[in-house]
């Protein structure tokens, strides 16, 4: 497993979201993620929805997994 793939998957489970992910040691990595999918979500349910895209990759090849979940509005508000 490497950043790319996991920020292919999440691509794919999340429609029009921007990932970047990254973890040179393939089991360790840490992900920014920016989705109007988030909107109205609290951060648990946000991590929630990005681990549900991961499936069962999630404790098993991917074992440690950081998260920053955004909206657009959160996202350029930090910029």
């Amino acid at each position: 497993m490497n950043a790319q793939q996991i920020q292919d998957l999440i691509h794919a489970g999340i429609p029009g979201a921007e990932a970047r992910v990254i973890g040179e040691d393939g089991v360790h990595f840490e992900a920014t993620i920016i989705s109007e999918a988030f909107q109205g979500k609290l951060p648990l349910a946000r991590h929630r929805l990005v681990y549900a895209t991961l499936g069962t990759l999630m404790g098993n090849e991917i074992h440690a997994l950081a998260l920053r979940t955004l909206t657009p509005q959160e996202a350029q508000a930090s910029n």
